[in-house]
């Protein structure tokens, strides 16, 4: 089984569990965020699930750290895990008990866990926006023996056209940002830096076995009305004016209108995990 190479990641990498303006701008449009963010591959879930199981039977303890709305921890309580969510937006934990989950607000680092250990935590698109070091010493001290922390992202990978009008549109309203045409053909540079983060974050900690990474591929149709849905919970875009997220919107939706009216995504969602020793 493949590991996480080695080796420090790039200053922004570095920085991004310190932006919590932007760790934070999510819950602006929480249900939106909810109704039209990709779910995970139930493939990664059974795995997580069956890799915890060797230490023993009974119903799994799973923590997610930055739950969100729930997206992944339905998941894993669907598979039978009982669930506790993190989660330091109030609205996005509100959005999450709707659904029948049980949530504290708070940042991971700053959180209590009063005593409480768990089988597995896991983190889904979120733990870039922990300190790495902090969280996995954390993740250490609530874990049971043999717990597994997994951290995962869902990267995705947009046609030509898509990925043109995308970054023609946003560069137009703002000049300079991330979303440059070269991180759209390419977004798995981003991911993969964030996971080496990631494992040398664990690694450094000492508490843990050599952390691996694993890959699921899988593929989503979307319909312009569903992609374009999605674009305002992107992280650069979270904070764009209702009129430059229109121009935004207005640029991507005619390339798909070009394409037929919807577009295959292609997914790699990319783990990963290290258990406590």
């Amino acid at each position: 089984m493949p590991t996480v190479p080695s080796g420090p990641s790039g200053p922004s990498e570095n920085e991004l569990h310190r932006d919590r303006r932007t760790a934070e701008s999510f819950g602006s449009d929480a249900e939106r965020y909810d109704r039209a963010r990709p779910r995970y591959p139930e493939a990664m879930v059974d795995r997580i699930i069956a890799a915890c199981r060797e230490t023993g039977p009974g119903i799994l303890d799973v923590l997610d750290v930055g739950c969100g709305t729930g997206i992944a921890a339905r998941q894993f309580q669907a598979a039978g895990c009982r669930v506790l969510g993190i989660e330091p937006d109030a609205r996005m934990a509100d959005i999450a008990r709707r659904h029948g989950l049980e949530v504290d607000v708070a940042t991971f680092e700053a959180w209590d866990p009063a005593g409480r250990r768990f089988d597995a935590i896991v983190a889904a698109q979120a733990w870039h926006w922990i300190d790495p070091l902090a969280g996995a010493a954390k993740a250490a001290r609530v874990l049971r023996p043999g717990g597994l922390l997994a951290a995962f992202w869902n990267a995705f990978h947009l046609s030509d056209d898509v990925a043109e009008a995308f970054s023609t549109a946003y560069q137009r309203v703002a000049p300079g940002s991330p979303f440059a045409l070269q991180a759209m053909k390419r977004p798995m540079d981003g991911f993969q830096a964030l996971s080496t983060k990631a494992a040398d974050g664990i690694r450094t900690v000492g508490a843990f076995t050599g952390p691996e990474q694993w890959r699921f591929e899988w593929d989503w149709t979307y319909t312009k009305e569903a992609w374009l849905d999605q674009l305002p919970t992107f992280g650069p875009l979270t904070r764009l004016s209702p009129d430059r997220m229109a121009e935004v919107q207005a640029g991507v939706g005619a390339a798909i209108d070009a394409m037929g009216g919807d577009f295959t995504m292609h997914y790699t969602t990319i783990a990963v995990t290290a258990a406590l020793r």
